[in-house]
């Protein structure tokens, strides 16, 4: 459900900015503004401003910049929904929504909730008390300290010790028979002999704790110390753990991801600590299954990178094929998926022990790219020295390059695709469109008598498309069934002469007004909202309705499901206010602007959106400065603002 705009304006006047970022951020006060090293990527000179007037911050390094519940999602990982929650929950808010729950449903909400602070208490509960039995365990320390791993990664990463005993959990929880042990994964109850037996699921194990973007713990992987089997084992799914949405170590490495600039996704628990221990802090582990699209899309709200790190023997291979269909959605042009493959006898940690940190980022450096691993992937199996190889090779890259977003690397795949099967791109694509390549030009166009005299695809259908007749004159449309004829004998056959039926010609209508030019812009290419400035996000979310909640509810969809494309927008949409708006700006074919000619065309557009919207904030600075003394200020600043965007527009 969404949350009301009239909120979130309410949350945000009440918010300091200051206070916020200053959890998170060291700040000094620096003239008007307070300043620190920026968190969204790695300098030693403070170029990282928090404004207390503006209540935004911007880093003059690296371009981040937006208001509170921007940078906790950006800083913490959260969607935009969590983010406000974790916002309001600070100022002693709740959240509504437009559209209420019933009073049951908001129980059950509030019950759940409940219920996951407290699995959520139990295991933190759970994980001081293995941190404590490490200390006392010279066992367990000795098999962290022989496998490289220091005291203060493991404090770091919260490394802990289960005892051998059954029971052990029982000296720590007075109530065994919990059922929040059971739920949180840490009891196991079995009912086998009827006698309800329970046990504690980790025992004499090392203990990893999972925990999630806010840093809570959710569950926790365990590793023997010797050759037992099995070798790792993780907590069960529960309602604050999946392991298809968690990646280990990710809260550990929010801040390397962004001063390396990449995250290096390993396949262990031990991998990631050992990694940081050797100066690679920006490694994460999948929780012992296969990488899903819910992992690539968490990884990307912190890196536009990404390096896949396999063993090349086959089971890599198979799960770099894996990560790969799991990336492929993610994969736009502004973003890098590579997958490195370590020789068979080696894991990140033992490369680098044998070849040091120098070889190790050389290999990362030398990563296939996504492009080439689709390619080859499309490859395997495949004589391409033959039709048949090649045929059979496009068969396998159509699913792969169909999961691709549309941008510059989808066609340039296209064309290397077309290129290994010896054919042309727009040939290749229809072909996989099924429909008929067009005709080169100056070929002699076919008619009725062609191929099965005359008859295609469609004229065996029991009804015809629209200007077809039945070749006898029938008009209205009458059914095989209804002359008598039995169903599938219908012939129906365009009309001698008679062109297939076109969509209108002509890119869609012009807009009626600026607001519906950008929302028109935007429902195009939603991906481009997260290139615009928090100002701009501002200004189109505060426009009036319908148009200001239409731009808040795209900007939620990109947040929470990525760069939709306008049949999902217009699927998820149904019944929204702005519906009607929405699709009367996309009715009509799409234009034939390039990427370049469209993005030139946003950023005039917004220029002079602002122009306006500078104006009528100048006319209220000088209406209050009777009463107001920064108020004259305020008036020169946005002066000089407006004529400087006012200047670039002439230019």
């Amino acid at each position: 459900m969404a949350i009301p705009e009239s909120f979130i304006h309410e949350l945000l006047a009440r918010t300091d900015i200051v206070e916020i970022v200053g959890r998170h951020v060291q700040l000094k006060k620096g003239g008007a503004n307070f300043m620190g090293l920026c968190p969204f990527h790695g300098e030693k000179s403070p170029s990282f401003s928090v404004s207390p007037t503006k209540q935004f911050y911007h880093c003059f390094g690296c371009g981040a910049h937006g208001d509170a519940i921007r940078f906790l999602m950006e800083h913490t990982g959260v969607g935009f929904r969590d983010a406000v929650q974790d916002l309001a929950g600070q100022y002693g808010l709740e959240v509504p929504d437009d559209d209420p729950l019933s009073p049951e449903q908001k129980a059950q909400a509030a019950a759940r909730r409940e219920r996951q602070a407290t699995l959520t208490d139990v295991l933190e509960k759970a994980g001081d008390a293995y941190r404590q039995r490490l200390r006392e365990s010279p066992r367990a320390v000795d098999y962290l300290k022989g496998r490289g791993v220091s005291g203060a990664i493991a404090k770091r990463f919260g490394l802990g010790y289960a005892p051998e005993g059954w029971r052990t959990l029982a000296s720590l929880f007075p109530d065994y028979a919990d059922a929040l042990l059971v739920d949180s994964g840490l009891v196991i109850a079995s009912d086998e002999g009827g006698e309800g037996k329970r046990y504690d699921r980790f025992r004499d194990r090392i203990m990893f704790p999972i925990r999630n973007v806010k840093g809570e713990c959710i569950g926790f992987g365990g590793r023997v110390l010797g050759d037992e089997k099995p070798k790792y084992l993780n907590s069960p799914e529960t309602p604050v753990f999946s392991k298809g949405r968690e990646l280990y170590g990710l809260f550990e490495a929010r801040t390397a991801l962004r001063e390396q600039g990449y995250a290096l996704v390993t396949e262990g628990y031990m991998d990631v600590v050992a990694l940081a221990q050797l100066g690679f802090a920006n490694a994460v582990a999948t929780l012992g299954t296969a990488c899903t699209d819910e992992h690539v899309h968490k990884l990307f709200r912190f890196t536009d990178a990404v390096v896949f790190s396999f063993d090349g023997d086959a089971a890599g291979r198979r799960a770099a094929r894996k990560a790969l269909e799991a990336a492929l959605p993610h994969a736009t042009d502004v973003r890098s998926v590579k997958f490195l493959f370590l020789p068979a006898e080696h894991d990140p940690d033992s490369f680098i022990r044998a070849n040091g940190t120098d070889a190790f980022g050389q290999a990362v450096a030398q990563a296939v790219p996504l492009s080439r691993f689709l390619l080859e992937a499309a490859r395997e199996g495949c004589e391409l020295g033959s039709a048949e190889g090649r045929a059979r090779m496009a068969s396998q890259a159509r699913p792969l390059w169909q999961a691709l977003p549309d941008g510059a690397l989808r066609q340039q795949l296209l064309a290397e695709i077309a290129q290994a099967a010896h054919l042309e791109p727009a040939g290749l694509q229809a072909l996989w469109a099924g429909q008929a390549p067009a005709p080169a030009p100056g070929a002699p166009r076919g008619d009725f008598r062609d191929a099965r005299d005359g008859a295609d695809a469609r004229d065996y259908a029991d009804e015809p498309p629209p200007g077809w007749d039945d070749g006898g004159g029938h008009a209205p449309y009458t059914p095989p069934a209804a002359r008598g004829g039995a169903k599938g004998q219908g012939k129906w056959k365009r009309p001698f002469g008679a062109a297939a039926p076109r969509p209108p010609a002509g890119p869609r209508p012009k807009p009626a007004s600026r607001a519906d030019h950008a929302a028109r812009l935007m429902l195009e290419r939603l991906a481009a909202w997260e290139h615009l400035s928090g100002e701009e996000h501002a200004l189109l979310c505060g426009l009036p309705a319908p148009h200001g909640p239409l731009f808040a509810w795209l900007e939620r969809c990109l947040h929470e499901y990525g760069p939709l494309e306008w049949p999902q927008l217009r699927a998820d949409m149904a019944g929204q206010p702005f519906e009607d708006l929405a699709v009367r700006l996309m009715a009509g074919p799409p234009g034939s602007a390039t990427e370049a000619e469209w993005d030139a065309e946003l950023r005039d557009l917004l220029d002079r959106m602002l122009i306006e919207h500078l104006k009528a904030q100048e006319t209220e600075a000088i209406a209050a400065a009777g009463r107001d003394p920064q108020a004259l200020a305020r008036y020169r600043e946005l002066l000089t603002r407006r004529l400087a965007l006012e200047k670039k527009q002439r230019g």
